[in-house]
């Protein structure tokens, strides 16, 4: 009865518009004093507790600083010149722009850590030169969207960051070091239709005759921003500082690169850049809090054991439950963000994960990889949508495009479904 209580109370408050984390909160405070009704104020005194120990952790203060070094790189113009290098190393010809949207965002995801940030970073740049280069406005926010996804992905991913939160034994350097290689793989998924598209439907026909920047200047320019995941990688693995120091260290070189290198970034800018990451950042930790009362709730109350239960004896089968998660997680990817999916869902799957004694890093990248699918899957998807913003176009008029490169990130994830190494070799290597 309580746990319809607590799905019922969410889902209906997320039915009427109420934002994710107060319908969490609600719904877990309603369920908490419900259960306790003979006691119910001192049941209730566990939701200020929880939400308090759900902020009181050392790992989430890179929360806020990777938030912000995603603003600062946004405005410091780091995209344009990634943009120039990359047409400098792979020329001009139908198919490239696509190709070099996607490697962008991947570089940029090294950078931000956040897909929405990435989508209207890349695509402000990328989506106007490929509408001058004679491709459709509207694959050019598929591939933007698509590519978008990445970030949830590759360090530092703010998702990942999460994850390793919720699941202690899953730090924050080995889903780091799990989530590159896969995010590379993810980007190639998406250059291979990309590509064969653009020569299929002849699109960008006027792509050969635009110039083609001069390689050794773009590298100059774009060098700063290359070094950036260098600097936040490599000095996490050479045990310089913590990811929590690493984000930091990344805040102060981005306004560095932003203010004295490439001088767009100004002091008057610097207000704006400081108000956008705390709101986005409030906005974060406050779903964040909620969903440790909601957690509390889901554990205390007896929930997650029946449920846990009902699903690992259904008769599907290890890999008919990975099935029955995938589907679950793309869809619900398609209305919420990763950082809201994994505050929600993790505590109600991680039994499952231990049941099969699977391994929590693989398992954090799989949900990762599901989820980065549902950003850019229509009908509603955050990535897209921001995309498709940018470029003008509906977000129905993507599908035609889009689809072809939802199927080839589905053969990415039954690939890291069959070979857990994908994703569980790299962190290994480096001793995580």
């Amino acid at each position: 009865m309580i746990a319809l209580i607590l799905f019922g109370t969410f889902l209906l408050l997320m039915v009427i518009s109420v934002p994710i984390g107060v319908a969490m909160g609600i719904a877990a405070t309603v369920s908490i004093a419900l259960a306790n009704t003979d006691t119910m104020w001192f049941g209730l005194l566990a939701v200020p507790q929880n939400f308090y120990a759900s902020l009181g952790k050392y790992p989430l203060l890179a929360l806020p600083m990777f938030v912000l070094v995603g603003t600062i790189f946004e405005r410091s113009g780091v995209a344009s010149r990634l943009v120039n290098l990359a047409i400098a190393m792979l020329g001009r010809g139908t198919g490239v722009l696509p190709v070099v949207a996607i490697l962008v965002a991947m570089l940029l995801g090294g950078i931000s850590g956040s897909g929405p940030a990435t989508a209207a970073a890349v695509g402000g740049v990328m989506i106007v030169a490929m509408t001058r280069a004679g491709y459709p406005a509207a694959f050019s926010a598929s591939v933007i969207g698509a590519s978008a996804a990445i970030d949830i992905l590759v360090p530092p991913s703010i998702a990942l960051i999460v994850y390793s939160i919720l699941v202690p034994s899953a730090s924050v350097p080995a889903m780091f070091a799990a989530g590159l290689f896969p995010g590379l793989l993810f980007g190639l998924a998406l250059m291979i239709p990309a590509y064969f598209l653009s020569r299929k439907h002849k699109l960008g026909a006027a792509e050969t005759t635009l110039p083609k920047p001069k390689f050794w200047t773009s590298l100059l320019d774009a060098s700063w921003g290359l070094a950036a995941p260098v600097l936040i990688l490599g000095g996490m693995r050479a045990g310089v500082f913590t990811p929590t120091e690493a984000a930091v260290v990344a805040v102060f070189y981005g306004l560095f690169v932003g203010m004295v290198i490439y001088r767009t970034i100004t002091f008057r800018d610097l207000y704006y850049i400081l108000r956008d990451a705390g709101e986005l950042s409030a906005i974060i930790l406050m779903v964040v809090a909620l969903a440790g009362i909601f957690a509390y709730s889901l554990s205390t109350l007896g929930i997650i054991d029946p449920i846990t239960q009902a699903i690992v004896h259904s008769g599907f089968g290890e890999y008919g439950i990975i099935v029955m998660l995938i589907i679950l997680l793309i869809f619900v990817g398609m209305f919420l963000d990763g950082i809201s999916i994994f505050l929600i869902f993790v505590p109600l799957l991680m039994p499952i994960a231990l049941f099969f004694e699977w391994n929590l890093v693989w398992f954090g990248i799989l949900l990762t990889v599901m989820v980065a699918i549902g950003q850019f899957t229509p009908p509603i998807a955050v990535n897209l949508m921001v995309a498709c913003k940018i470029a003008g176009v509906p977000i129905e008029d993507t599908i035609r495009w889009v689809v072809w490169l939802i199927l080839a990130t589905f053969i990415l994830l039954g690939l890291l479904i069959v070979f857990p190494e994908i994703a569980t070799w790299f962190p290994k290597w480096l001793g995580y």
